[in-house]
């Protein structure tokens, strides 16, 4: 097939209209004849106007489709686009989830640590928090390591700071030892005194007696002798009025 230009179609359509005119004035041919020139002229000029316009036509229908495909492309990156932002936020969620359940589980263990404890003291199950617990201990493991100064003041700093902890008797009567291992009995009796007037009925009362009338035997104060009686007569089935028995039997 012939490829004709839009310049080469004017061309052709310019020698036409010029050859029409020539055929016309020559008169060389019949009318039939110069008819049928023309028409095959016209033919050929409307196939060429057909092709030309199919090409363009054709030109027209691969620009478009080019136009698509670019506009698909362009959609694509988009989608790319979105989703890698959906896969940022996600993991951001995700993040952000775990965050969350860290700091409810932080959040819970604190909580935790601030709730009152089951413990047992001389056979009594008592709820105490867990601040009075830690210092309670800290304040004994001293007593343990030898370090009865420092016990004193911590379970001194205790007993004025938890009045009414399940401990206070058992800190009040430890606190009396802490001065009698620093043999000073005056301060030990005052403290054995505390636990029978604020703790009569702790486990603690009895050995809290006891103590009293040894540091009075080490006064040689005449008073350990009715403390001991007191003691048997008060605590007649305890641990420590046994004790007392002997003693009042070995003088």
């Amino acid at each position: 097939m012939m490829k004709f230009s839009k310049s080469g179609l004017s061309a052709a359509l310019l020698a036409a209209m010029t050859w029409l005119p020539l055929q016309a004035h020559a008169g060389l041919f019949d009318d039939d004849e110069a008819r049928k020139a023309l028409l095959d002229l016209r033919t050929k000029v409307e196939s060429i106007r057909a092709d030309l316009q199919a090409r363009i036509d054709t030109k027209s229908d691969k620009s478009s489709t080019l136009d698509l495909v670019n506009q698909n492309e362009a959609t694509l990156q988009q989608v790319n686009q979105l989703r890698g932002q959906i896969e940022v936020l996600a993991n951001e969620l995700a993040n952000a989830q775990k965050r969350q359940k860290d700091f409810y589980v932080d959040l819970d263990a604190r909580l935790r640590k601030l709730e009152p404890r089951e413990v047992t003291i001389d056979g009594k199950t008592s709820q105490v928090d867990p601040s009075e617990q830690r210092n309670y201990e800290a304040a004994m493991q001293l007593f343990k390591s030898g370090d009865y100064k420092a016990a004193g003041g911590a379970l001194s700093d205790f007993v004025a700071r938890y009045p009414g902890s399940s401990y206070a008797s058992n800190a009040q009567y430890w606190l009396g030892n802490s001065y009698y291992a620093q043999r000073d009995c005056k301060a030990a009796i005052a403290a054995q005194l505390v636990v029978l007037k604020n703790y009569a009925d702790s486990p603690k009362a009895p050995d809290a007696m006891l103590n009293i009338a040894s540091c009075q035997t080490e006064l040689k104060d005449k008073a350990a002798k009715k403390t001991l009686q007191d003691l048997i007569k008060q605590y007649p089935d305890s641990p420590a009025a046994a004790t007392a028995k002997e003693r009042l039997g070995g003088k």
